[in-house]
């Protein structure tokens, strides 16, 4: 796709946009169920089922997905979708690119072991490996309007407001 198509492509939902920004509002969903016969989690991709389980640094068999990595995957995956749409937009000629996400994370915190210890990444890095010959000063712009634009890394960058709840269902309710 070229910049010429992705701005035909995306004027008029911009447009829709601007004259009623409650069309922009959308809720994205994402639903899970505990396993039965294990302490992992059936998450529902829109794809297939995938089962997340405990990382082997807190027991698990490492058989099942980690959410530490699933969530690193998630910012790969909408950084390396912006990068592309970016150096689209702005015609960047990017041969080739691979993104890589990496995490700290102390396992003493997620045990109880030290409550000192965050529950949770401490670090993360996130990284392109660019095939360009651009000059620097339109990398820079590249990278920016990347982390400017990247859901994901936003989202773990500005905490959005969270909350949790719970319903009673079946024989409980």
């Amino acid at each position: 796709m070229d910049a010429a198509t992705l701005k035909a492509m995306q004027a008029p939902i911009k447009e829709t946009y601007r004259e009623d920004a409650g069309k922009a509002l959308v809720t994205l969903r994402a639903r899970g169920s505990i396993d039965d016969q294990s302490i992992a989690c059936k998450v529902e991709t829109g794809r297939a089922i995938a089962i997340a389980g405990l990382h082997p640094a807190t027991g698990g068999s490492g058989l099942e997905l980690c959410s530490g990595d699933m969530l690193l995957e998630a910012l790969v995956a909408c950084a390396g979708v912006t990068l592309k749409a970016v150096a689209t937009a702005l015609e960047f000629n990017l041969r080739d690119a691979t993104v890589v996400a990496e995490g700290d994370l102390d396992f003493r915190g997620t045990l109880g072991v030290d409550r000192d210890a965050p529950v949770g990444f401490r670090a993360i890095r996130l990284a392109f490996e660019l095939d360009t010959d651009e000059p620097q000063d339109r990398i820079d712009a590249l990278l920016k309007l990347t982390e400017r634009y990247c859901v994901v890394f936003q989202t773990i960058s500005v905490k959005p407001e969270l909350t949790v709840n719970a319903t009673l269902s079946g024989a409980a309710a």
